[in-house]
């Protein structure tokens, strides 16, 4: 296509709020507005196809559908183009790997995870699975549904890439990798034994690094950049009558309060000495002593995400009136990228249906997270949580790990860091370096020794509402600042280019 061709289809075809034409075309050997083309023709299918991803939930922790969604997963696979695909049984649920040889000279890895969190249809105001359209204010329609942004719609809109791609006939630049798990939501408690597979691991050895799709543009359209992640353990703790020696071997009438000790309150006890006073602190002896302090250039990248971010909209997101300690937005954001966590997910014990119910409970659990930052690891935070509970009396409590992976770390000046700004800044899009994702995900099963690949998020459009009631990904975007799964999907391609073009 020669640039008076191209300059006549980008005219025919009208501007679009992001990418514009010229710049695309600049990577894209001239292949846009075809590609764009093919993006548009498609949107109603792209729409369908997460629409009936959602309508399949996997939800590991149930052990919902585990082997249809490694199956669903294989499908969309080599249904995007994918020369093979691939179901590998683990100890726990399968994972999928993937493969597409385009004959390039650069491959990139791309993680997906096909499980979902647990959903409670009653707190949501759309069904979970019907993958309804509704009006987001500020942004435009969007789908709803458990795993509509947390990560099938972002994912299925790579996938979308692809499609588009190839129905306009252009082969993508890069060799691409595709690694998905179905225990992403339990910690990855087994997906290392996909990654560490000998054929696997040498595969992504060639890699120029990995991401996970994403769709995090604020309502002004700007994106982070996030140069790690913390890591995570997921456990419960358990006390009962029947470990602790005490207490009633099962539910009691609670009448015999009076004469019998109650695991309850001794599971209470053990939490409270996790933490300090006001919950805030880990108080686990040792647990700091391997926390490496923000970096100057942490610092700087912080104070400009508080320069450049909303405090107020972000409190209204969350729903917050007050950080810790009443900080200050700057500080509150150094605490969120340095500061371990030690958090209550839930507490179950005894009756907790409607009405009271005189019970003395003869086991109670409490469900555990511990956030990692560098340089803590996952098993020295089992270690350690072990040791501070048997120091102080609570060797009976039990400590049951679900799953969990240390911290991620990659280089500001990594190729793949540097192919996200580069796409983003041709979007027009205002990107902000952020040192650390307070989230996590399994990064370090690539960031680490041996593969020691960069790792990251990348994704144009928006989505929120992840592990809530009411979760939605934005498809058709009212807010010319921010992405719809059109411009989401041409998004990945000029990623794909970007990368292509590493020097």
């Amino acid at each position: 296509m020669d640039r008076r061709h191209f300059l006549n289809t980008s005219l025919m075809l009208g501007a679009s709020a992001l990418f514009p034409r010229a710049v695309m075309a600049a990577t894209t050997g001239g292949f846009y507005p075809e590609v764009r083309k093919a993006a548009e023709a498609n949107r109603a299918a792209d729409i369908k196809r997460i629409q009936d991803w959602i309508a399949l939930p996997s939800i590991a922790a149930e052990n919902l559908n585990m082997p249809e969604g490694a199956q669903y997963m294989k499908a969309l696979a080599l249904d995007a183009g994918f020369d093979s695909a691939e179901i590998i049984p683990t100890d726990g649920h399968p994972g999928v790997y993937a493969v597409m040889d385009n004959g390039a000279p650069r491959t990139l890895a791309v993680y997906f995870m096909y499980d979902v969190k647990q959903f409670d249809p009653a707190e949501w105001s759309s069904p979970p699975l019907a993958g309804k359209i509704v009006d987001k204010p500020g942004f435009g329609r969007a789908i709803v549904g458990r795993g509509a942004v947390n990560q099938k719609g972002p994912e299925a809109t790579f996938l979308a890439a692809l499609h588009a791609m190839r129905d306009a006939g252009v082969k993508p630049p890069v060799n691409i990798l595709l690694v998905a798990e179905g225990e992403e939501e339990i910690a990855s408690p087994h997906f290392q034994q996909i990654v560490q597979r000998p054929d696997i691991m040498q595969a992504l050895k060639g890699s120029e690094g990995i991401f996970i799709p994403a769709s995090w543009q604020d309502i002004n359209g700007g994106v982070n950049v996030n140069l790690g992640s913390k890591g995570v353990v997921e456990l419960e703790l358990v006390a009962s009558g029947e470990s602790w020696g005490r207490g009633p071997a099962a539910d009691i009438h609670s009448s015999y309060k009076a004469m019998v000790d109650s695991p309850a309150w001794r599971l209470v006890q053990a939490l409270q000495s996790l933490v300090t006073a006001d919950g805030n602190t880990p108080a686990i002896e040792g647990w700091f002593e391997n926390v490496r302090p923000l970096s100057a250039r942490e610092k700087e990248l912080i104070a400009e995400a508080a320069r450049s971010g909303s405090e107020a909209a972000r409190k209204e997101q969350l729903g917050v009136a007050r950080w810790i300690d009443d900080l200050p937005y700057q500080q509150a954001l150094e605490r969120l990228a340095s500061q371990p966590t030690v958090n209550i997910e839930g507490l179950v014990a005894g009756y907790t249906g409607p009405g009271g119910k005189t019970i003395l409970p003869g086991r109670a659990t409490a469900k555990l997270d511990l956030r990692l930052v560098p340089n803590q690891t996952r098993r020295e935070a089992e270690t350690k949580l072990r040791a501070h509970l048997d120091k102080r009396g609570f060797s009976d409590i039990e400590i049951v790990v679900g799953g969990g992976y240390d911290p991620t770390e990659t280089a500001e000046s990594s190729a793949i860091i540097q192919a996200q700004l580069a796409t983003y800044r041709r979007a027009g899009v205002n990107a902000t370096l952020n040192p650390r994702l307070a989230g996590s995900w399994p990064g370090a099963m690539f960031t680490a020794p041996p593969l020691s690949l960069p790792a990251g998020h990348f994704g144009l459009g928006h989505g929120s509402g992840a592990h809530a009631p009411n979760e939605y990904y934005v498809v058709d975007s009212t807010n010319p600042r921010v992405a719809g799964i059109t411009d989401a999907t041409l998004g990945y391609v000029d990623l794909l280019y970007q990368v292509a073009a590493i020097g």
